[in-house]
């Protein structure tokens, strides 16, 4: 049952992307990159201020 229930998720899921697609037309890769440009620099400022926070409580910090 489990199996079933992930299947029509992922179905679902399928389904939504291919609506935005049809909606978004010839700008979708431009909101795609959008996208993927904005998670990845949430990301890596995330991934910065963990380092920085691990180097002051180190002590190795310039700072």
């Amino acid at each position: 049952m489990k199996t079933f229930i992930t299947f029509v998720a992922l179905a679902l899921i399928l389904a939504l992307a291919l609506f935005i697609a049809v909606i978004a037309g010839d700008d979708g890769p431009w909101y795609f990159a959008w996208l993927v440009g904005t998670t990845m620099i949430v990301l890596i400022a995330a991934a910065g201020a963990v380092l920085l926070e691990t180097q002051s409580q180190s002590g190795e910090s310039e700072f």
